[in-house]
């Protein structure tokens, strides 16, 4: 009897925590359940303690309320030029309404991958290749919109829709690649013909500024040798007229130059101005004796005779006697010079006294010279 009593107390024990666990649930936060009386919905339970009748009431499994992600399997899309891609799409949903959710679709994420695999085939239909890779936010703000409107009844909200990778076939990506390739290098062409451009156009310039730069270099250092010039040959002219030189001392300076003519190893003829010889014959007759006994320019007779003593004519030359026509030749014919050491500086320099008898017969000769 008391081993009966004792499996008695002991079924009912059991009867008891059963009937406690069955009337009170906990509904953990970001969930929440479905209680379901006799098989019909009863009401939503969020989270939190709640009480149910025993063996009445029923919940059904908890209902995610966060967000969900869900990634798809890639799917083959067509696009508008007859390629296929495969496109993966990943999607962002979150449960509104735990009722529609559960009595709505028997299975919205199988519901939701259906929904977006057609829609991608639908948007991406009207789209060539380069759309379909270039268009990404236009795809996804058209899947988005589609998926929201057709899962809304279901008690979902669709947040976001993304590709996550669209695959051309192996073939295209190779072309595409090469493409992209020859694009790049023609971009790399580019620029390096634009930097050979600037550095050109900089080495232009900065030549342009040197040329600019000695050119007037140039100008400034003929301007300034040209005035330097001009003041010597300034001070030279006022030098010579405040001397006030004579023809006699420019023929003692024709004597000077012509053995620097003389002494070019390159010189073979030149040809003497009839003024210098003019002038040498007036510094001969002027320092040397005078031919057919002319008077010095003193006055004074080499033999002591009169000043008035007639002067024989002279003696005219013959056809063939040729002129003098070279510095040498006229040196030697050219009466010798008096040398500086004998002669003193204002002598040399001194006009001489005018002689008519002289000037007579450099006349003389002169015509004579005409006539031949």
């Amino acid at each position: 009897m008391d081993i009966f009593l004792i499996i008695l107390f002991v079924v009912l024990a059991i009867f008891v925590v059963a009937i406690l666990a069955k009337s009170f649930r906990i509904v953990p936060q970001g969930h929440c359940g479905i209680i379901q009386r006799l098989g019909k919905y009863q009401r939503t339970q969020m989270a939190g303690l709640t009480m149910m009748v025993p063996f009445v009431d029923e919940m059904l499994p908890l209902i995610d309320m966060r967000e969900q992600v869900v990634t798809f399997p890639p799917q083959p899309v067509i696009t508008e030029d007859n390629l296929v891609v495969s496109i993966d799409t990943v999607v962002y949903f979150q449960i509104t309404d735990p009722t529609a959710a559960t009595y709505g679709i028997a299975n919205y994420i199988a519901a939701v991958e259906n929904l977006t695999t057609t829609t991608i085939r639908n948007v991406v239909g009207f789209m060539n290749l380069e759309e379909t890779l270039t268009s990404r936010d236009a795809i996804n703000t058209q899947l988005r919109g589609v998926l929201d409107e057709a899962t809304s009844k279901w008690g979902l909200r669709v947040s976001r829709v993304e590709l996550k990778a669209i695959d051309p076939p192996r073939t295209i990506q190779d072309s595409m690649e090469k493409q992209m390739r020859a694009e790049r290098d023609r971009r790399a062409a580019i620029l390096t013909a634009e930097g050979q451009k600037q550095s050109e156009i900089l080495t232009a310039e900065g030549q342009r500024q040197a040329a600019i730069l000695e050119a007037e270099g140039d100008a400034q250092a003929a301007i300034l040798r040209a005035n330097a010039e001009a003041e010597a040959i300034v001070t030279v002219f006022e030098a010579i007229h405040e001397g006030q030189p004579n023809a006699d001392l420019l023929a003692y300076q024709y004597l000077q130059v012509l053995p620097q003519i003389a002494d070019s190893e390159s010189s073979k003829m030149w040809i003497i101005p009839s003024e210098v010889t003019d002038a040498l014959n007036r510094f001969g007759g002027t320092y040397g004796p005078q031919p057919g006994g002319a008077t010095p320019p003193d006055g004074s007779t080499g033999s002591g005779d009169d000043s008035d003593a007639p002067t024989p004519p002279p003696t005219p030359r013959s056809r063939r006697e040729k002129r003098p026509t070279t510095a040498a030749e006229i040196a030697d014919v050219a009466p010798k010079a008096p040398k500086l050491k004998d002669t003193s500086l204002e002598d040399a320099l001194a006009q001489p006294e005018f002689d008519e008898d002289q000037y007579q017969q450099h006349r003389t000769r002169r015509d004579d010279g005409e006539q031949k």
